[in-house]
C-alpha cells in the first residue's frame, strides 16, 4: 500500500454526537507532535499506539451509515495529510456527508504549507489551534480552549456555534 492508501488510527467511534453537530462517524488517528499539555487524548501522540487501516475500509465503514457525517480527530490528521486528503476526497465524491477536522495547527499555518493545505478543499469545518490548558473552558462546544476556532470552509455547514469565525477569502 502507498502512504495515501492507509491511515494509522486509534479507533473509530460510530454514531457519536461529541465531535460536531448531529450523528458522526469519528476517526481518531494516531500521531501528534503538538503534545498539548492537558490533551484529552495523549495516548494518540505516538503512532505506535495506533493500527493501520486502509482508506478503502474506512470509506466502506463511513458509507455503511447513511445518517452520520464524519469527523477527523486524533492525534492530528494533518500529520497523515496525504491519506486523510485521499479519504476526504473520496467521501466528498462518493457521499453527501460533511467533514469536520480538528488540528493543532492554525488555519494560517496550514494555508502557508502547500502540502498541508491539500486537505482544505475537501473538509467543511476546521477546528484549529492547539489546546491551551491555562485557557481550558469546559463550556465551549467542540473545542477545549477559546483560542481554537471553528472555521466553516464550505457553505455545507452553516450552523452558528459559539466560536465560529467567518472565513474571509483573499481576493
Amino acid at each position: 500500500m502507498r502512504e495515501k492508501d492507509k491511515i494509522c488510527i486509534m479507533e473509530v467511534i460510530e454514531q457519536t454526537m461529541a465531535d460536531g453537530p448531529g450523528l458522526r462517524t469519528s476517526i481518531y488517528c494516531a500521531g501528534c507532535y503538538h503534545k498539548c499539555p492537558g490533551c484529552h487524548n495523549p495516548q494518540s501522540w505516538d503512532m505506535k499506539n495506533g493500527h493501520w487501516v486502509s482508506v478503502d475500509d474506512l470509506l466502506d465503514l463511513i458509507k455503511s451509515d447513511e445518517f452520520s457525517n464524519v469527523s477527523f480527530s486524533g492525534g492530528d490528521p494533518f500529520y497523515q495529510v496525504d491519506a486523510f486528503t485521499e479519504l476526504a476526497r473520496r467521501i466528498k465524491e462518493e457521499t453527501n456527508k460533511t467533514i469536520w477536522c480538528w488540528t493543532g495547527f492554525t488555519y494560517e499555518e496550514i494555508l502557508a504549507d502547500e502540502h498541508l493545505a491539500q486537505m482544505l478543499p475537501w473538509i467543511d469545518v476546521l477546528v484549529d489551534g492547539p489546546f491551551i490548558l491555562e485557557q481550558r473552558d469546559t463550556t465551549l462546544l467542540f473545542r477545549g480552549s477559546p483560542n481554537q476556532r471553528i472555521i466553516h470552509l464550505t457553505p455545507e455547514e452553516e450552523d452558528i456555534i459559539p466560536g465560529t469565525v467567518p472565513l474571509v477569502r483573499p481576493r
